[in-house]
């Protein structure tokens, strides 16, 4: 069995570091370190701050000195590799870029970070081919499958700052997607409550039950074809795969959804530009930028494979 010694390092908080708890920097700082390592650390007093012993729930300040000890750590052989071939798709869905936030058009296909079978995600890309940029988090998370805007933080202030606005429900949202059959004139509105799922396997799915939480869903039509609709869909709220679930709920599930849809509905398409990604896209943004206040509206055209599917309907 191979270890690997990670040194004795001695961190200087600054603005882009405070009101962390220090067991959520750690986590976040030593993702191959075990949560319970860095607990027990802790708990025996070698993460020291300004010299003294610390609890995992004390806060860092501007100007603490953090002490971490070296930690020996079991080094696996299976260790995430980044295709080199995804950089280039990437780096080209690049939006928006500022000193505060980064925003990409990202690719159905790629997920957002690495896990649940998932080798390598958008966020570890980025922190992997740009070291010049010394911090950056997700604001918010989409589905794997599902295209579109994506926005990532490169200062901590601007986190806590786009978070608070998803919080107060300041950030506006619109999708596009196409679904199966003529979509009704009267449903504008899907007020229908999500209740998450977890199976063995880690792999999440959601439900429209009673004890779920609320999740309010605002659609209008865009195009309707000859037996499919595009729609404009502006979610109120931010649950798990709400969209795919409230549209499959009323009988229009969206297509190529290998999860919510209907594969036999999906198996009878003439599908002459062998398609098959799921035809939900974050079409557009709007929110208040972190640091100087502008309203900022971005716009994430739609991919050629989504586009030509659309015109192959026309």
């Amino acid at each position: 069995m191979k270890y690997e010694t990670i040194p004795i390092s001695i961190i200087y908080i600054n603005k882009n570091m405070i009101n962390q708890r220090i067991d959520n920097f750690l986590f976040n700082k030593f993702k191959t370190v075990p949560k319970s390592m860095i607990y027990r650390i802790i708990r025996k007093g070698k993460i020291q701050i300004n010299q003294k012993k610390i609890k995992p729930n004390y806060k860092l300040q501007i100007r603490d000195i953090l002490k971490i000890p070296s930690i020996k750590i079991i080094c696996h052989s299976n260790k995430k590799i980044i295709p080199l071939n995804k950089e280039k798709i990437l780096m080209n869905s690049i939006l928006y870029e500022d000193s505060d936030l980064l925003i990409i058009n990202k690719p159905s296909g790629i997920a957002v970070h690495g896990g649940s079978g998932c080798s390598f995600g958008v966020i570890e890309y980025f922190r992997k081919f740009r070291p010049r940029d010394k911090y950056l988090e997700l604001i918010h998370r989409i589905d794997r499958e599902t295209s579109g805007i994506l926005m990532l933080a490169k200062t901590r202030q601007s986190l806590l700052s786009m978070h608070q606005q998803l919080r107060d429900k300041k950030i506006k949202k619109e999708y596009i997607a196409l679904v199966h059959g003529l979509w009704p004139d009267n449903i504008k509105k899907i007020s229908e409550p999500i209740l998450k799922i977890k199976f063995k396997n880690n792999q999440k799915k959601v439900l429209i039950h009673q004890h779920g939480k609320p999740a309010i869903t605002n659609v209008y039509i865009k195009k309707q074809f000859s037996n499919s609709t595009l729609l404009s869909i502006f979610p109120k709220t931010g649950r798990t795969h709400q969209i795919r679930a409230h549209t499959l709920h009323v009988g229009h599930p969206i297509f190529f959804d290998k999860r919510y849809g209907k594969s036999d509905l999906d198996m009878n398409i003439k599908n002459s530009i062998n398609i098959c990604r799921l035809l939900l896209h974050a079409y557009k943004i709007h929110f208040v930028h972190p640091k100087h206040g502008h309203n900022m509206f971005v716009t994430a055209p739609i991919d050629i494979s989504f586009k030509n599917y659309l015109n192959n309907m026309i």
